[in-house]
């Protein structure tokens, strides 16, 4: 038989009531309990000595415990399938995977019972003043990318493209892209904007996809504009009225940062229990997933009014999540784009040869060109003599795959290289005069 502290004392004061020294009502001030229940133990005490005093229930199995069958298939899925989850997503997986339903602090004593360490230690707190979240929904979101082996270790490399709220934690959109790129970000304003709105604010990194390398010089026309011509996503940004904001370091941005840690501890788990290895099944797996992480980790904003913003009627979204470049038309009536020659309509007899027009890439790969706000039809332009010559040699060359043939990209005359060739041939010159002198 066990005894505990709290029956010990208790069997020291009722000796001392035996013994005559304290009385029943000092007994029951120094054990907490009535001057009735004190003579209640005392009877017993005097019937059956001291195991009176102990719990009826000691050495009997607890009715709500776990049963054995249970516990033994629970570390069956510890070192079997389960053994990459944190408790936490393990309490949640049992639930909805395999119909079990206990609590995290009975997981942990599971885990410890059968020798099983931790997925993850308990970090130290760090101290931290803590900033105040915004407001409303939509008021401010944050965007990054985090490369990772989303698709299992033996997988290649993937990028999660993701935005988060920064009032609600809650992940309004994701997509997986093979690196981080503009295209990605493209899709992913596209997706935030059609299922929420457009935000306020975006807080962002420095990264060449948001701003222009600071030290690049300005071309004139920026001079003249006195500010950097944006980037393609900085100008779509602008288009639609939201604010870039940028961190200047990881921790600015924590809350997408610590999403990160959350989605490759979670999501990689999940994705290797669905059987999904390519970029294509993850898109569609993120929809039902996300509706669940923000089920589980978002919180109410303080004002339940969300400040997301329509799309106004002026502004056409297949006109802004595009790519914009700015050609001049030559006197056959073409415009090259990524070494491509497109062919345009001629209308009259001048056409459009010498006007500058606007091409837009949009993100399914078609390409349409704009004269102001009228759209013109446009084609692949027939192969030169010297694209035909070029053709006509990789024909003739079985060990070299046809490929269309493109011309040799020449510097223009204000490029760095022509400068640096210049510069260098004019000071020879001059080291050579200052010689013969």
């Amino acid at each position: 038989m066990t005894v505990t502290q709290r029956e010990q004392r208790r069997t020291q004061v009722l000796n001392e009531v035996e013994a005559g020294r304290w009385s029943v009502a000092e007994a029951a001030q120094v054990l907490g309990l009535s001057e009735r229940q004190v003579w209640r133990l005392l009877a017993s005490y005097r019937a059956q000595g001291a195991v009176a005093l102990v719990h009826g229930n000691q050495g009997r199995a607890s009715p709500w415990r776990i049963s054995e069958a249970v516990r033994q298939r629970v570390v069956e899925l510890l070192r079997g399938q389960y053994a990459d989850c944190n408790d936490h997503h393990l309490v949640e997986l049992l639930a909805l995977r395999e119909g079990i339903v206990l609590s995290r602090k009975s997981i942990e004593r599971i885990r410890h019972d059968a020798g099983l360490s931790p997925v993850h230690r308990r970090r130290a707190p760090r101290h931290r003043r803590r900033r105040d979240r915004m407001p409303q929904a939509g008021m401010l979101l944050q965007i990054d990318g985090s490369p990772h082996h989303w698709l299992g270790p033996e997988q290649p490399r993937c990028t999660l493209l993701g935005a988060i709220d920064d009032a609600t934690s809650e992940v309004v959109a994701a997509v997986f892209r093979q690196q981080e790129d503009a295209h990605g970000y493209f899709l992913l304003l596209r997706q935030i904007v059609r299922s929420h709105g457009i935000p306020l604010d975006l807080y962002r990194d420095r990264h060449g996809i948001f701003q222009r390398d600071p030290k690049v010089p300005w071309r004139l026309e920026e001079q003249l504009a006195g500010r950097p011509e944006p980037t393609q996503f900085g100008r779509a940004l602008e288009e639609l009225g939201i604010l870039s904001i940028a961190a200047r370091s990881p921790q600015a941005k924590g809350r997408i940062e610590r999403l990160w840690n959350t989605l490759q501890d979670r999501l990689v788990a999940e994705l290797r229990l669905a059987g999904i290895t390519d970029r294509a099944s993850a898109n569609a797996f993120l929809g039902p997933y996300l509706a669940r992480h923000n089920a589980r980790f978002a919180v109410p904003a303080t004002d339940p009014v969300p400040a997301w913003r329509a799309v106004p009627a002026e502004v056409t979204l297949e006109r802004v999540f595009v790519f914009k470049y700015r050609r001049k038309v030559a006197h056959d009536h073409t415009i090259t784009l990524h070494g491509q020659v497109l062919a345009l309509p001629q209308v009259g007899r001048t056409g459009y040869a010498g006007r500058t027009v606007e091409v837009h890439v949009r993100l399914d790969g078609s390409i349409v060109v704009f004269d102001g706000e009228r759209a013109l039809a446009v084609a692949l332009a027939p192969l030169d003599p010297v694209q035909l010559r070029a053709a006509r040699g990789r024909r003739e060359d079985p060990g070299v795959d046809p490929e269309p043939a493109t011309l040799a990209w020449v510097p223009p005359a204000q490029h760095p290289w022509r400068r640096v060739r210049r510069d260098t041939t004019l000071y020879q010159t001059r080291l050579t005069e200052s010689l013969t002198r």
